[in-house]
């Protein structure tokens, strides 16, 4: 175990991927004053309807930079073309790279079932990186690890070819506000892009602590139906009357191509004390407090 715990990368397709789909375990991550590092692997140049793209690229750098810094998390957006992305070597190879020099403990990453062909992509790049990122002879220049972390999926609703297992269950109700911090730092994408491609642009205030309360309303309907998915794994994790009653969940599923955690290592990668348990978990631990950087959008 490295000094100060288990770190945590997150590797996904696009700006604001990362806090939308594991903000409440990046948080506590950070609480716990754990290393996390959020990548996205695509720049967001495609993700807009009036900004130009070389604008865009800049900004999304910017936007990404300030929600990492709500928690105090590193945030790097790499230079792969959003809306084109394929699991090329070159994407293979620069995820063996970040791997190999971040040293995670846990990775985190879409499926390759996922609608968009970016997180697809990127789901299967990390696949391809899995095993390579132990093998010396595969970009020599750097060393390689010694073994593969635990890779594992962040949560989605999709069904076909095969529904998202949760393996791993947490209430996130306590973090929404952090979270909705984070997200509100990517402001290209929450107050102009999203609302556009929904119809819903002339609804977003004007006022900064109104658009706060409209982004959180937002976030709140759109992942609230990931409780109802994964109902019986929240109520075989935290019991009948608490696993009906909750709202607000992140759930992922421990991938089979990296190491396979037994019930110890899964408590030390998904510190889930008091409010959250692993489907395996026996008892919750009482959860430490610390200071979360304010926003800096």
């Amino acid at each position: 175990m490295p000094a100060g715990g288990p770190k945590l990368l997150i590797i996904a397709a696009h700006p604001d991927d990362a806090e939308y789909h594991a903000g409440g375990l990046a948080t506590i991550y950070r609480e716990h004053e754990r290393p996390v590092k959020m990548l996205s692997v695509t720049d967001g140049a495609a993700g807009h309807f009036e900004r130009n793209a070389s604008d865009l690229i800049t900004l999304r750098r910017f936007e990404s930079s300030n929600a990492g810094k709500v928690i105090g998390a590193e945030y790097e957006t790499l230079h792969f073309p959003d809306g084109q992305l394929q699991a090329s070597l070159e994407v293979r190879h620069r995820i063996i790279r970040e791997i190999r020099m971040f040293r995670p403990d846990l990775v985190l990453t879409h499926r390759t079932c996922d609608y968009h062909p970016d997180h697809r992509a990127v789901g299967q790049a990390i696949q391809d990186a899995s095993y390579l990122v132990t093998v010396p002879r595969i970009l020599p220049e750097l060393p390689a690890l010694t073994q593969p972390p635990v890779y594992a999926y962040m949560p989605d609703l999709f069904t076909r070819p095969v529904r998202h297992r949760a393996d791993v269950v947490l209430d996130i109700a306590d973090y929404v506000d952090v979270i909705v911090k984070m997200l509100a730092c990517q402001h290209s994408q929450v107050f102009e892009w999203l609302p556009y491609e929904e119809g819903t642009l002339e609804t977003v205030p004007d006022d900064d602590q109104e658009r706060l309360v409209w982004l959180r309303d937002w976030y709140t309907r759109k992942i609230r139906p990931r409780a109802d998915h994964f109902r019986s794994e929240l109520v075989e994790a935290f019991g009948k009357e608490n696993g009906n009653t909750i709202e607000f969940i992140e759930a992922y599923e421990i991938c089979e191509y990296g190491v396979q955690p037994d019930a110890l290592r899964r408590r030390e990668l998904f510190p889930f004390l008091e409010k959250s348990l692993s489907r395996d978990s026996q008892q919750p631990k009482k959860r430490e407090q610390v200071s979360i950087q304010p926003n800096v959008v």
